[in-house]
């Protein structure tokens, strides 16, 4: 692997410098990215990888120590705007290929394609500083990534969220999510008993939450509606004495957590666990981002939509800043984590040219709007 990013990076030193990008670059540099396997955890190689590519183009480029990668670039006394995207991938192989205009691979949508997006836009934009990062560990619980970024980094005037929407999109929020596992045992019943087995009582517990959670919004019958609570059962598996279950419960902006932990422990004497809570979040139209990315759309002859999204992201994690903030990333996001995830290399350049319009007007922007107050406490 070592001497694979050795050989790209020399590649690629070649066919850029500086500021400039060859026009056949962010194609070169996605289908690069793909080729190199990040599942969550195993993300170092890429990290490496992409460091050499941003410290080619000239950002100030490092590896953190959870494993994100950083890269900075334009003046130091202007007001900074990041982007934040993730360069880890959930299992499973998608050959890389390409086809036509369509390029096929691990990440494509979620969300290789849009942090290299962020890297070919802020190495075109000027008079505008902005810090490039991209965060380990979005697929799985706990956002380590971005919760590292949370601790480590200096608050920025800005954060745009590196996730499809889709060219011409812009996505206002994300719903909130909440892990509830279930774990039961008892002493082996015949199977002539009356009484439940411990699998029956693990699916019934699974059922009782998934029915609290329809309740909560009983005139919607959609389950990804944004203000809709849901609740999926992934996991059940058990036997007569034993059994374990697992809900994954994606929830609106406001939704009480524990509320529902109250009711999840009221419906059983087993072990009950929680792997996280993750509010939701949503922002207006009005949000200098959203404002920005919507006039940039328009101007590169996109008729902007909004979108608000079933799933979580980082934009749930790094909310607590209370500054600006949208996702926006080319890519159908319906392709996320299927076998078929491809994105056009036509929607990727499309994309690059929106942000790269987009970065500089923010900036401007921001330069003559007051920051708002940092809402983390100060240190003693």
């Amino acid at each position: 692997m070592a001497e694979q990013r050795e050989q790209a990076a020399a590649w690629a030193a070649r066919r850029t410098r500086p500021g400039v990008l060859r026009e056949d670059y962010p194609a070169w540099l996605l289908r690069a990215a793909l080729s190199i396997p990040s599942v969550s955890g195993q993300e170092l190689p890429l990290a490496g990888f992409l460091a050499d590519q941003l410290d080619t183009l000239g950002f100030d480029a490092h590896v953190d120590e959870v494993g994100n990668v950083h890269g900075v670039i334009g003046p130091g006394d202007a007001p900074t705007v990041m982007l934040l995207g993730h360069i880890d991938t959930v299992p499973g192989q998608v050959p890389v290929c390409q086809i036509g205009d369509l390029l096929y691979g691990r990440g494509s949508v979620d969300a290789k394609g849009a942090f290299v997006t962020m890297i070919c836009a802020a190495a075109r934009s000027h008079d505008v500083r902005v810090h490039v990062i991209g965060a380990v560990g979005e697929e799985v619980a706990g956002g380590l990534g971005a919760l590292h970024v949370m601790d480590t980094v200096p608050r920025p005037a800005a954060v745009v969220i590196g996730e499809p929407s889709g060219w011409d999109g812009v996505c206002l929020g994300y719903k909130g999510r909440i892990g509830l596992g279930y774990e039961m045992r008892q002493p082996p019943l015949h199977t002539s008993s009356p009484e439940p087995t411990a699998v029956e009582r693990a699916a019934r517990w699974a059922h009782d939450v998934q029915d609290y959670l329809r309740g909560l919004s009983p005139d919607q019958d959609d389950p990804v509606a944004f203000g809709v609570a849901a609740g999926t059962l992934i996991r059940l598996c058990g036997d007569l004495a034993d059994a374990e279950a697992f809900l994954t419960c994606r929830v609106p902006p406001g939704f009480d957590f524990a509320a529902l932990e109250r009711f999840a422990r009221s419906r059983t004497h087993s072990r009950i666990w929680v792997d996280e809570r993750v509010p939701g979040v949503t922002r207006t139209r009005s949000d200098p981002v959203v404002s920005q990315l919507r006039a940039a759309i328009a101007a590169q002859g996109g008729r902007p939509t909004f979108k608000r999204k079933a799933g979580t992201s980082d934009m749930n994690t790094l909310d607590p800043w209370g500054v600006p903030m949208a996702a926006y990333g080319p890519g159908d996001a319906h392709l996320d984590h299927t076998t078929d995830e491809h994105i056009p290399i036509s929607e990727l350049y499309r994309a690059i040219d929106v942000l790269a319009l987009a970065l500089p007007r923010l900036g401007r922007h921001l330069a003559v709007t007051p920051a708002p107050a940092d809402p983390r406490p100060m240190e003693a």
